[in-house]
């Protein structure tokens, strides 16, 4: 039995990657989770061979049986879990009147819908290392474009702004019991999520997902006392 555990949503790449590689590196073993199986094992071979503890569970985490079957997974594998990090997410463009239900249903499952299925899954879990160190810790990925409606991004943006709204609920539910929730919401990182908008803010003019890991450094760090509700990344040339 490890010391302590974590789960990373979205870990094939891009920021869940480099959250994973952060925690590992923090003396966490990890339970990798993303949708396509190539591309999740490349990334924990990848952790593995340098090092780190980890396992990778590939899965549609838009299904409730797929959630389950993650946490089950890493349950199994390490019984304990100190910090979740839920930070899959999909979004696509699209003006009110063009758009699709089916990609509609994808983003609210994906960014909102698994979220509050990882909670409701790993309550026990974090229940237990909350009471044992107080210290318990969600991450969720929101946004920036969740703090302002955006055009184009409506649907995003609004999965985000639940994400937001749904991690202060949860920190007046649970941190009495030592789970803490933080929802970040970054603007445009380096990542293919971005690649859309690079003709207009190049990668160098961008977020990195350094910056995001460390956001999480730092929230390991701080005592059982302190909670922080939300983060927000912003560049420079961007107001908030």
């Amino acid at each position: 039995m490890t010391d302590r555990a974590a789960i990373v949503t979205g870990a094939s790449s891009g920021i869940g990657l480099e959250i994973a590689r952060l925690l590992g590196n923090e003396g966490h073993a990890v339970t990798l989770a993303a949708r396509r199986p190539e591309k999740l094992d490349a990334a924990a071979q990848q952790l593995a061979d340098e090092g780190l503890d980890v396992q990778a569970v590939a899965a549609n985490l838009g299904l409730e049986e797929d959630v389950q079957r993650v946490v089950a997974a890493h349950r199994d594998r390490y019984g304990r879990l100190d910090v979740l990090v839920n930070n899959a997410g999909v979004g696509v463009g699209a003006a009110v009147g063009e758009l699709n239900t089916k990609k509609v249903d994808l983003q609210l499952a994906t960014n909102l819908r698994s979220t509050i299925l990882f909670y409701r899954e790993c309550r026990e879990m974090l229940g237990a290392a909350g009471a044992e160190h107080r210290s318990a810790l969600v991450v969720n990925m929101a946004s920036i474009a969740g703090r302002t409606g955006q055009p184009w991004l409506s649907v995003y943006g609004a999965t985000k702004a639940a994400i937001i709204n749904f991690s202060q609920a949860m920190d007046k539910e649970l941190a009495k019991e030592g789970i803490k929730s933080t929802a970040l919401c970054p603007a445009f990182v380096d990542t293919a999520m971005s690649d859309f908008v690079k003709g207009r803010v190049s990668a160098e003019e961008m977020i990195t997902t350094a910056d995001i890991a460390e956001a999480v450094r730092f929230l390991l760090r701080l005592s059982p006392n302190c909670i922080v509700p939300e983060i927000t990344f912003a560049r420079p040339d961007e107001g908030l």
